[in-house]
C-alpha cells in the first residue's frame, strides 16, 4: 500500500493491520515489537479514549516527550480523528516551550515525567504523563469497531514549530495533503519495501523522523524506536542484519565511523542511508561508501515547510566517486513530485549560472504559518515557497548551495556566500567541523570569520596557513579573517549549526595564535 490509495493518513495503520497483521510496525530500541495488528489495536482505543474527553477533527493535541512507542500512538491517533498534534522540542528551554505551548493552543498535552514541572506550571487543561498514567488512560477507551474520521486534503495534520535557527520558532500548518505528498515522495526517493525496517536519527518531533515513521507505515515496514541518539545502539542495529535503510545526519555518521565497534561489524543488511541537514566534506562520504558500501541519498530542504526539496541520488554518489566529485559539491536535483525553481528578488526564473533563491512549488508545501498571515504571504509567492536559500543551477540540472540570503556576509561592498568558504577551509586536515559567520567590522562593514571543531590529535591552523591552504581556491577578500577553535559547534536537534548561537557564542571562543 502506498498513499497513492486515496486513504487518509490516519487510516494506513489499520489498512496495514488488515493486510499483514503479523507483520512489525515498531520495534523499541530494546528489541520489544508490537505487530500492525497491536499497534491498530492501541491507537484505535486511544483514539477512543481521546474522543470520550471531546477531542475531535480540528482539535489540538501537544507531546512533549522523547521518542517512545507511546509517542508514536498518540501521534497516530490525533491522525485517526483528524484532530491536530503539535509534537514539541524537548531540547528547547523552559520558557521557550512555554512560549511554543502558548502559541499552539493545545487542549492535552502528552509528556515525559522529566517534563512534568514544565506543564504544570504552564496549566494545560488535560496533562497525560506518558511515563505513568498513559496505560490508564489508554485503557479508559471502550471497545468498538473501527474507527475513522471525515477529513479532508486541506485539514490540518500537524502543527510542527521550525527550529528556530533563522529567529523565533513559527507555527508550520501542514496539511493531509502535505503529508501524504511528502510521504510518496520519500518512498519512490528510498525506494523501500513492504517489511523494510527503518531507523532514524532524527527525533519524531522534526519533520525528517516524522516522514521516515510514515514512510514505513505507509509502506507496510516498520520503525525502530530509540528515546534518544547513542551511537552504540544505532551502530548495533545497522549491525544487526534487520535494518535496510536509515536516516542520519553528518555528525551522527561521523560519531559511527570513529565508534571503537566499528571494526568488525556487518553493514550487509544496510540498503540505503539518507543523509542531510548539514555539509558533508567528501573524506566522509567517501569513507561512507567504504565502510557501509550501500546507496547514499542526500536530502536537502525545507522539511517543515516544503518537504524534501532536491536529492543528490545514489547513481549521482557513484558517478561522484567514480571521478567526477564536483557532483558532492551539489544538492542534487528536484526531489520527485517537487517542482524547483530559482528566483530573482523580483519573482522571475534566473538564467542557468546565476544564483537565485530557492523556490518550490506542489502538494509538498505547507499551508502556512500558524496565526501568521504576514509570515505566510512572506514566504508563499504565487504558489512558490520561498525559504531564503541561495543556489545556481549548472547545465545538467543540478543545483549548487550559494548560501543562505540572511547568511550572506558583505566585506567592503562584496557579497561572500559563507558556504564556499566553508568547503573549502572545511578541506584543511586539522578540520573536522565548520561553520563560517561574518562580524561587524569598522573598515569593512563585515569581515570573515570561521569557527572549526577540531580533528583529534590536530592543532589549531594559524591564520598564514589558512591563507596558504586557501590559496588559488578563494579570493583574497574571502579568506577568514580570523579562525575559532570551539569544542562543537551548537546546532538544531537535527543537526544544522544554529548559527545566531553561534554569533553569541563568539565572543566566549578562544582565537589560536
Amino acid at each position: 500500500m502506498t498513499p497513492l490509495s486515496g486513504l487518509a493518513p490516519g487510516d494506513w495503520v489499520t489498512a496495514q493491520a488488515r493486510f499483514t497483521p503479523r507483520a512489525d510496525f515498531l520495534v523499541a530500541a530494546d528489541g520489544r515489537t508490537r505487530t500492525y495488528a497491536e499497534g491498530d489495536q492501541r491507537i484505535t482505543r486511544l483514539a477512543r479514549a481521546l474522543r470520550g474527553l471531546g477531542i475531535g477533527r480540528g482539535d489540538r493535541v501537544a507531546l512533549l516527550a522523547v521518542d517512545s512507542p507511546e509517542y508514536v500512538e498518540v501521534l497516530l491517533a490525533c491522525m485517526k480523528l483528524g484532530a491536530t498534534y503539535i509534537a514539541l522540542n524537548f531540547r528547547l528551554s523552559a520558557a521557550e516551550i512555554r512560549t511554543v505551548l502558548a502559541a499552539g493552543g493545545a487542549r492535552i498535552v502528552f509528556h515525559s515525567a522529566r517534563y512534568a514541572e514544565i506543564v504544570d506550571t504552564f496549566g494545560v487543561p488535560v496533562a497525560i504523563d506518558l511515563d505513568a498514567g498513559y496505560e490508564e488512560f489508554l485503557a479508559s477507551g471502550p471497545d468498538g469497531g473501527e474507527l475513522s474520521a471525515d477529513t479532508g486534503d486541506d485539514d490540518i495534520l500537524s502543527i510542527s514549530f521550525t527550529s528556530g535557527t533563522t529567529g523565533t520558532p513559527k507555527g508550520v500548518l501542514q496539511s493531509q495533503r502535505m503529508i501524504k505528498a511528502v510521504t510518496q515522495s520519500g518512498i519512490l526517493e528510498v525506494g523501500l519495501r513492504p517489511g523494510d525496517l527503518i531507523l532514524s536519527g532524527a527525533p519524531l518531533f522534526h519533520a525528517a523522523g516524522f516522514g521516515h515513521l510514515l514512510y514505513g507505515v505507509a509502506r507496510g515496514g516498520a520503525s525502530v524506536v530509540m528515546p534518544q541518539w547513542d551511537a552504540e545502539v544505532a551502530l548495533s542495529w545497522l549491525g544487526s542484519g534487520r535494518v535496510r535503510h536509515a536516516l542520519l545526519v553528518p555528525s551522527m555518521i561521523i560519531e559511527l565511523l570513529e565508534h571503537p565497534k566499528l571494526a568488525g561489524t556487518d553493514f550487509s543488511g544496510l540498503r540505503s542511508i539518507m543523509y542531510g541537514g548539514a555539509p558533508m566534506p567528501t573524506s566522509v562520504i567517501r569513507r561512507m561508501v567504504e565502510v557501509f558500501d550501500c546507496d547514499l541519498h542526500n536530502g536537502f530542504g525545507a522539511g517543515t515547510e516544503a518537504g524534501g526539496q532536491l536529492v543528490l541520488r545514489p547513481e549521482d554518489h557513484r558517478r561522484a566517486l567514480a571521478g567526477e566529485e564536483w557532483l558532492l559539491g551539489t544538492i542534487g536535483r528536484p526531489a520527485f513530485g517537487c517542482d524547483v525553481r530559482l528566483l530573482d528578488p523580483l519573482g522571475a526564473e534566473v538564467p542557468d549560472g546565476e544564483i537565485g533563491v530557492i523556490a518550490s512549488r506542489g502538494d509538498t508545501v505547507m499551508s502556512g504559518y500558524l496565526d501568521r498571515p504576514d509570515l505566510t504571504a512572506q514566504a508563499v509567492r504565487d504558489g512558490w515557497f520561498v525559504a531564503g536559500d541561495l543556489a545556481w543551477k549548472d547545465e545538467e540540472g543540478f543545483l549548487h548551495l550559494a548560501g543562505r540570503a540572511d547568511e550572506m556576509i558583505i566585506r567592503g561592498g562584496e557579497n561572500i556566500y559563507p558556504v564556499e568558504i566553508e568547503d573549502v577551509v572545511g578541506g584543511h586536515p586539522a578540520v573536522a567541523e565548520i561553520a563560517v559567520v561574518g562580524e561587524p567590522d569598522p573598515r569593512w562593514g563585515q569581515v570573515v570569520t570561521a569557527v572549526v571543531v577540531l580533528r583529534e590529535g590536530h592543532r589549531a591552523p594559524t591564520a598564514a596557513e589558512v591563507k596558504e591552504h586557501c590559496r588559488g581556491r578563494l579570493a583574497s577578500y574571502k579568506v577568514p579573517h580570523r579562525i575559532v577553535v570551539v569544542g562543537s559547534l551548537p546546532r538544531s536537534p537535527v543537526g544544522k549549526t544554529d548559527k545566531i548561537l553561534l554569533r553569541e557564542l563568539l565572543t566566549q571562543a578562544e582565537e589560536p595564535t
